[in-house]
């Protein structure tokens, strides 16, 4: 019978509890320690700050250059794509990357269809051509025909005539009875108008011939006409080069079934380069023709003019094209490059550098006196990219403080270590 634990039981040495409330007093004092220093460092509303770690700048008056910066690219000012001009199989005679001079065969269209349908025309033109002939001919024939019968009408109006006067002297004399006269007198005046009549058929047919001719003039003009188109479209099938340059790329493959006006490939002119730049939408309304645009392009600076403005807004930017000032050399298409557009200078400008302290809005600024700064109010104006204007609360000479003020947390007066 177990009579109790007494066995089982371990003695076990006592803990030492003085250790950890000694901890918890010494953060408490810390803390307390902290909390008064802060209180003290904040008592007069001023906070120590490294000078060192700031980006002081001094207000100057002069000239303002408002400016926006852009990126962008090299283009081609003149890139033309080349299309097929039928229905037909193209025969590319360039590679990609090929150089070609203006003129230069490039390209060319196969179209059954077109040639046989010139050929049509052509057999068309040839059978007018005979028929304008055998008319010509025939309107000849007809007038030495109608010709003939005038002259004869003539011979037998002269012949009446001179029967005529014989009757009269005739009947003078008593040699012929008055009935003789009278059929003389008749058959002059048939003569006379059987000439009349002759001679009116004669200038009719002349007049309808003539018309007939014309009117087969035409219709081969006509032709004519379709079969010079025809011969137009059959050259164009042979492509040549509308620029010297070099060829961009191929859109189409060899032997390939093209469809009319579908694009075969792009020239680059590398005579006539522009930069391609893309603006921010918020300067798009400031932008004009015509401003004054520096660009970089590694360590090269050139300038440009802003020759085109697009009207339409992508991805929040605007794209603009700027025509350079002087001809450059050593460039390439799609060459990545940075500008600098000038929109406007304003004389006489109060202006400070341009800091990361305009993200509190720009109405404060910490005005450096000394070993001191005192936060002051200020109103700004007009920007560039270097500079910002300063309308209202600072003086020629000050110097201001243009860093991050969040860490400042408001503070009136800064003490500069």
């Amino acid at each position: 019978m177990i009579k109790d634990t007494s066995a089982q039981d371990i003695t076990v040495a006592k803990k030492n509890t003085i250790k950890k409330p000694l901890i918890l007093a010494a953060g408490v004092i810390l803390v307390g320690a902290l909390g008064f220093q802060a209180l003290f460092a904040s008592s007069d509303g001023s906070i120590s700050v490294d000078a060192a770690s700031l980006q002081i700048s001094e207000v100057t008056q002069k000239t303002l250059t408002r400016d926006v910066a852009a990126s962008g690219k090299i283009v081609a000012a003149n890139a033309p794509k080349v299309y097929s001009p039928e229905r037909g199989f193209v025969d590319l005679k360039v590679k990609a990357g090929d150089s070609v001079e203006v003129n230069e065969v490039i390209a060319t269209v196969t179209s059954p269809e077109l040639t046989n349908e010139l050929k049509q025309q052509q057999s068309v033109l040839a059978r007018l051509e005979g028929e304008l002939q055998r008319k010509q001919l025939e309107a000849r024939r007809q007038k030495l025909s109608l010709t003939k019968a005038l002259d004869l009408a003539q011979v037998e109006l002269n012949a009446a005539d001179r029967e005529n006067r014989r009757a009269k002297i005739s009947i003078e004399k008593h040699l012929i009875s008055q009935i003789d006269l009278e059929k003389a007198v008749d058959d002059l005046a048939r003569a006379k108008l059987s000439y009349k009549h002759a001679e009116q058929e004669v200038n009719l047919a002349k007049d309808t011939l003539a018309f007939e001719l014309k009117a087969a003039e035409r219709d081969l003009a006509r032709q004519q006409l379709i079969v010079d188109d025809l011969l137009r479209q059959v050259n164009e099938l042979t492509i040549t080069a509308s620029v010297s340059g070099i060829v961009g790329n191929l859109l189409v493959q060899q032997k390939e079934a093209v469809t009319q006006s579908q694009p075969l490939m792009t020239l680059v002119d590398l005579s006539n380069f522009e930069a391609e730049l893309q603006v921010p939408e918020s300067y798009a309304n400031e932008l004009g023709l015509g401003m004054q645009v520096e660009l970089t392009l590694g360590a090269r600076h050139v300038t440009g003019t802003l020759s085109a403005i697009s009207p339409e807004v992508n991805n929040r930017e605007v794209t603009t094209r700027v025509r350079f000032d002087n001809e450059i050399s050593g460039i390439r298409q799609n060459q990545r490059l940075t500008a600098r557009i000038l929109l406007e200078n304003r004389d006489d400008v109060l202006q400070v550098k341009r800091g990361t302290f305009l993200q509190q809005g720009g109405t404060h600024a910490y005005k450096v006196d000394g070993d001191m700064a005192y936060l002051i109010d200020i109103k700004t104006g007009a920007s560039s990219i270097n500079a910002v204007e300063i309308i209202e609360g600072v003086e020629p000479g000050d110097k201001l403080i243009i860093s991050n003020y969040d860490r400042f947390k408001k503070a009136t007066t800064l003490v500069l270590r």
